[in-house]
């Protein structure tokens, strides 16, 4: 489902589009030493960029530096991406990893951040408070790797289904199983309540599309059938929506 807001709500009406020139950035020798007081190391296993590994007690610490130091500027989390080393060649250590892409808009620069996590403790403090980029990066590694992001308020599936037992990236997970789910996942439901308070009702596809004026279009639910919402202070702006996903 995507949203079309008007243009001058998308981008402001009459505002002012201001740019500047990036910055030389900082070279990976300096990075390192920028981040020596947080018992920060580099991993030699990255041989394409630089990627640091940190404790994850530290980890907001260094990911605020990072952000906020004038010289670092580190404005973008990528993503969050978990790794499980099971049965990883000549592999010794923590089972997972959880590593964070850093770039900056201001300088030439990126790092990775990684985090080694043991198995019988597979914690890391959440990042959602100072990245709004990592409330579903976080959500998608826990439901894919088992890994709690400590601190994050709504951690809950967010690619499989709610009713999936297990996380099917750990590389025990057994990739022929096969799993009955019995009820529509009311992610539905919560995206139908997203809208209204955005301002949007919810109405059937063939009335959106089918040329029905929108002051003539009701409300219906999104539960069992194709629907798409149409935002009710005017325009043609549409959110189409596929029928409800299901899972095998």
């Amino acid at each position: 489902m995507s949203a079309h807001p008007p243009a001058a709500a998308a981008h402001g009406a009459g505002a002012a589009i201001t740019t500047q020139p990036i910055q030389p950035g900082l070279s990976a020798e300096q990075l390192l030493a920028k981040l020596a007081p947080f018992n920060a190391e580099r991993d030699p296993r990255d041989r394409w960029g630089l990627t640091v590994i940190v404790p994850a007690s530290r980890l907001r610490e260094v990911v605020r530096h990072l952000r906020d130091d004038p010289e670092l500027r580190f404005g973008m989390l990528l993503d969050v991406v978990g790794i499980d080393y099971l049965a990883f060649p000549d592999h010794r250590g923590a089972r997972y990893a959880v590593t964070y892409p850093l770039k900056s808009l201001a300088f030439r620069h990126r790092v990775t951040l990684k985090v080694w996590i043991e198995e019988e403790d597979a914690k890391v403090p959440s990042l959602h408070d100072l990245f709004k980029s990592a409330d579903w990066a976080e959500r998608e590694t826990w439901d894919q790797y088992g890994i709690v992001f400590v601190g994050h308020p709504n951690l809950k599936r967010l690619l499989n289904h709610h009713e999936f037992v297990g996380h099917p990236l750990r590389k025990d997970y057994p990739c022929q199983k096969r799993q009955k789910l019995s009820t529509n996942d009311p992610m539905v439901d919560q995206l139908e309540a997203q809208l209204k308070r955005r301002g949007y009702t919810v109405v059937e596809r063939g009335e959106a599309h089918d040329g029905v004026p929108i002051s003539a279009v009701g409300s219906v639910p999104l539960g069992d059938r194709s629907a798409g919402a149409v935002k009710t202070s005017g325009g043609a702006g549409a959110v189409g929506a596929g029928a409800p996903a299901t899972t095998g």
